[in-house]
């Protein structure tokens, strides 16, 4: 069984995330959703209320893809993480040049930290490259529709997160 980890924060998890977490599962058996708890970043949702919503959205995907998909918050290192839940592959999303600089360097130290994990780079289909969970907060919060980025759940969760005024 080919076993594949997709990491990171979905504080909340896009339409982006979902467009990715499809393509990986033409990739792999089972595919493990790191949700990272991340204390520095602050997230508006707490572990709990992410892993939740990757939860709810992943088994509609599971059902229809047949790929085992499970979330599993970590702390520590990305590679101990892909170690401990057996995943032979990392897969990151990519949005920009920008975000290339920094994955790229990240891989080259996962590569010595690890050489038998691989990791690959998917793209989000054209009109979802520019959803970035930071900016979909910023527009709820300030009171924008957020539909066109996130499912109608998580559109739910950050309305209670920034009720109306």
């Amino acid at each position: 069984m080919r076993t594949g980890l997709y990491p990171g924060t979905f504080d909340p998890i896009t339409l982006g995330h979902i467009d990715i977490i499809k393509r990986a599962c033409t990739l792999v058996d089972k595919l493990v959703i790191g949700v990272a708890i991340n204390r520095d970043k602050g997230p508006l949702f707490s572990l709990e209320e992410r892993v939740a919503m990757v939860e709810a959205e992943c088994a509609k995907l599971s059902e229809k893809t047949g790929t085992i998909i499970v979330a599993h918050p970590f702390e520590n290192l990305l590679i101990d993480c892909a170690r401990d839940v057996g995943a032979s592959i990392i897969i990151r999303g990519l949005r920009a040049v920008a975000d290339f600089e920094y994955e790229y360097q990240m891989v080259g130290m996962n590569r010595k930290l690890d050489a038998d994990i691989d990791t690959v780079f998917l793209m989000a289909e054209a009109d979802r490259q520019a959803i970035a969970s930071k900016l979909v907060k910023e527009i709820a919060r300030l009171g924008g529709d957020v539909t066109a980025f996130v499912t109608p759940d998580v559109k739910a969760a950050l309305s209670i997160k920034y009720p109306k005024n």
